[in-house]
């Protein structure tokens, strides 16, 4: 049993005519988002393609695999940039809550001929014993030595991070880790590979239902205070209750 139970302070009550006309009222708002965003995804759709010529290799549950071969034959990618660098004993808790919401989408996603794999830079044994650990069935690869990570903004060097300033997302951001998450997303044509998009930081909420859910309930997602905004995640074997 969940042990926050506060409220919302100062919860107004009123009758339900009032609640309706309130809520036909946020319902034109909430359609005024809904095509909002159907717009920035169609422009999203029409970004520039750029070719990627540089040979990634990553490594599996099957060896070496290229960028290419990460489609497993579909023509679309998507890549989640997964916070497991080689120092760390365990995948970010917060990368991990993004995770949880993969499995489920599998195979939908392949019927739309897309790929979903994860990618991080700790070592493939790392990954797949803490994978193992979460239970998830998602792919999941490692680009350990290589700079694929790097090349997309998601990786940054000793020497970057004692500069105190990173270029993440597409601008600047404070030295907090060697690793930061995002996501990017790749098309292959006539045999070749191409990076259409990426996204980073609250980017890829789009990827996690949860704080969709969070966002229908009044206390919402309540990170008001905290250190930072997911101070409150933990893996999912680690929350208490």
């Amino acid at each position: 049993m969940a042990t926050n139970s506060r409220l919302i302070e100062t919860p107004r009550v009123v009758s339900r005519e009032q609640w309706l006309s309130e809520r036909v009222a946020l319902l034109a708002r909430e359609k005024e988002l809904t095509r909002l965003g159907d717009e920035l995804s169609r422009q999203r759709r029409d970004l520039p393609w750029v070719r990627v010529e540089k040979p990634y290799v990553f490594q599996g549950p099957n060896g070496p695999a290229t960028l290419a071969e990460l489609f497993q034959g579909r023509s679309q990618l998507l890549v989640y940039h997964f916070m497991f660098g080689p120092r760390m004993k365990e995948g970010c808790p917060s990368c991990s809550l993004v995770a949880d919401h993969f499995d489920g989408a599998l195979p939908h996603l392949a019927a739309r001929d897309v790929t979903l794999v994860a990618v991080s830079r700790a070592p493939y044994a790392a990954l797949e014993s803490f994978k193992r650990r979460m239970g998830w069935r998602f792919d999941w690869v490692s680009s350990h030595g290589g700079d694929f990570n790097q090349d997309f903004g998601v990786a940054f060097t000793d020497q970057q991070r004692e500069s105190g300033i990173l270029a993440y997302n597409y601008g600047t951001a404070e030295a907090r880790s060697a690793d930061r998450e995002g996501a990017s997303v790749f098309a292959r044509d006539a045999g070749e590979v191409f990076h259409t998009y990426s996204t980073y930081n609250r980017g890829v909420e789009a990827l996690m239902g949860t704080y969709r859910y969070l966002d229908l309930v009044p206390q919402g997602r309540d990170e008001e205070g905290l250190e930072f905004t997911m101070a409150w995640v933990r893996h999912h074997d680690r929350y208490e209750g």
